[in-house]
């Protein structure tokens, strides 16, 4: 991994480490894989995650390690999940849908209990982040997007945007720019993303249609 935490390039004084670059590079294309639908975004979310680890760990991020560990794990359930056979829409693609308000309570109250967790154990140990209350923020909100996710929720990129608001700063100040920067282009991708799938929760599930 020592090549992959070297430097790339420098831009406007901020130095991009190959890590930063590949790693969110390939976070950018999965998100966009999601945006359309498409089954291979679990596999690039997890290969980001894999890349990312190496970049957290050199700004000594423990909650960003632990958020990729996570989205490594998640996305293969969701690789899963998707797999399997979901809802089908008309076109035949993968149904969308917004949560129910029990969904969206459990999304919530999980993520401020995450939070609260994680911050806490932050705390107790500073090693293992110089931020504790953000990181932990962003650990849990990517989870609670991730799994939002799996399950079709529209409410999936509601959750990326709460957590761009946090992830942007973060990143810059922990010196990881093109993280950043990406944070940014996620914020636009997001947006696009919401809207296309809040109208496809408008189209109709197909009866007789695999569960």
């Amino acid at each position: 991994m020592n090549w992959l935490n070297s430097e790339a390039f420098t831009v406007l004084d901020q130095h991009i480490i190959w890590s930063d670059l590949i790693g969110n590079t390939i976070g950018l294309i999965a998100l966009a894989l999601g945006w359309r639908r498409s089954i291979l975004t679990w596999p690039a979310q997890l290969l980001s995650g894999l890349v990312l680890v190496g970049a957290y760990a050199s700004a000594h991020l423990s909650g960003g390690v632990g958020k990729q560990l996570l989205v490594i794990g998640v996305a293969a359930w969701g690789w899963w999940q998707w797999n399997r056979g979901k809802q089908q829409a008309q076109d035949g693609s993968l149904a969308v849908r917004f949560a129910t308000w029990k969904e969206r309570g459990l999304l919530a109250g999980g993520a401020l209990l995450g939070t609260l967790a994680v911050g806490g154990l932050f705390t107790l140990f500073p090693s293992l982040s110089w931020s504790p209350w953000a990181d932990a923020y962003i650990f849990v909100g990517t989870l609670v997007a991730m799994v939002a996710q799996a399950r079709g929720l529209v409410e999936f990129w509601f959750a990326w945007l709460l957590v761009d608001l946090v992830g942007v700063p973060l990143a810059f100040h922990s010196g990881l720019a093109f993280s950043g920067l990406v944070y940014v282009v996620y914020f636009a991708l997001v947006l696009w993303g919401m809207r296309d799938w809040w109208l496809r929760s408008r189209t109709p599930v197909l009866e007789g249609a695999p569960a």
